[in-house]
């Protein structure tokens, strides 16, 4: 993941032990006594990575809660975002005088059936597909660049966007991906100067899929 963002984002992977880390009162909070065990360790290793993030930009220990549609709240001056899959997970951190937002996401490299590619995917992203070189789950590609468009998305909009509502180009070449904005969404935002379009980056390796982008400042 790290390859993936600039210098100005601190990157944290997560160790064996940091599944079962320790977490700060604000983040307990937010599991309840009901979180099954997988999402405890999911929960914990995501906020374990981001304290270690933050650390690496010289910030102080601080709490990343969730919000109550479960995305982290970043302490004040901070950007960053969350993944986790199976046993993988990892956080990206900056401060907010640097980029305007950051998203990454990790999914495991597999086929996926006709009815998520359905949901996924545009027509002309099916169509493109079809075209890339075989060995490599481009619908998987495209979900994951479209997790991360979202995350980038969302702290900076306040809504959630629809996977129809960003469509992907690929460039494998280059390991990267554009993403357009539906217009619709866009003049419907609420803030100004709204991201139309995201590049970010992807890499499949190690029977994963990652990627990675960021919004600059205005």
């Amino acid at each position: 993941m790290r390859d993936l963002l600039p210098a100005t984002v601190a990157v944290a992977v997560a160790g064996a032990d940091d599944w079962a880390g320790e977490l700060l009162a604000a983040e307990q909070a937010c599991l309840g006594e009901r979180a099954v065990q997988t999402r405890r360790r999911d929960f914990t290793a995501g906020r374990v990575c981001a304290r270690r993030a933050m650390a690496d930009l010289g910030l102080p220990p601080a709490a990343v809660p969730a919000a109550a549609d479960r995305a982290p709240v970043w302490p004040a001056g901070v950007v960053g975002s969350i993944t986790h899959t199976t046993g993988y997970c990892a956080a990206a951190a900056a401060r907010s005088t640097d980029l305007r937002s950051v998203g990454i996401d990790a999914e495991q490299h597999r086929e996926v059936n006709a009815g998520v590619r359905r949901l996924v995917l545009l027509p002309e992203e099916e169509e493109m597909c079809a075209r890339l070189p075989r060995g490599t789950s481009w619908p998987v590609v495209l979900f994951s660049a479209k997790e991360t468009v979202y995350k980038v998305w969302h702290p900076v909009v306040g809504s959630w966007l629809d996977f129809h509502d960003a469509r992907l180009d690929l460039d494998p070449d280059a390991g990267t991906f554009t993403a357009r904005i539906a217009s619709a969404r866009v003049d419907a935002a609420t803030v100004a100067d709204p991201p139309a379009t995201l590049t970010g980056r992807f890499v499949v390796a190690d029977g994963l899929v990652r990627t990675a982008a960021v919004l600059p400042l205005r």
